[in-house]
């Protein structure tokens, strides 16, 4: 249905610049930052996960394809030996509910298999709904809660 192919430096480049917009906009809607200060911690948030970009060492940051068309991208990183970490899964708007999200999920895990991963986590934002159904649906499991109350 889809693979998934390293990224190049101009992959990256395009991928990073929306990356960055996208998460300061996503921790503001979470209520962790503040809209003015959103951008600059989102880029300075991708330079320390990030220092060498795509070919920072122990990330892998992939373009998913269907056909030959760029659909979306997922990131993993390897924190240790055993565990791996998925910073980002997306799926461009245009793409979304195609089950191109569920595959490449599926061969990310592949890859940590190749790596010798055990276990894979990822982070998701609490009111993305639609995000925690798909990771539910392929397996993962809610592992921390953190709730907050503006009082």
């Amino acid at each position: 249905m889809i693979k998934i192919a390293l990224m190049n430096a101009e992959e990256y480049q395009t991928y990073l610049t929306s990356a960055i917009k996208y998460y300061a906009k996503e921790k503001v809607l979470s209520g962790n930052w503040k809209q003015e200060e959103a951008i600059s911690k989102a880029e300075a948030e991708y330079t320390k996960l990030l220092p060498q970009g795509e070919k920072t060492e122990r990330n892998f940051l992939y373009t998913i394809r269907k056909d030959d068309v760029a659909v979306g991208v997922i990131w993993l990183a390897q924190k240790s030996e055993k565990l791996g970490f998925i910073y980002d899964i997306h799926i461009s708007e245009q793409y979304q509910g195609n089950g191109y999200a569920k595959e490449a999920l599926k061969q990310i895990e592949i890859v940590g298999q190749e790596l010798g991963l055990k276990k894979i986590g990822l982070h998701v934002f609490g009111h993305n709904l639609v995000a925690r159904g798909l990771y539910e649906k392929v397996g993962y499991k809610t592992t921390n809660v953190l709730m907050e109350k503006d009082i």
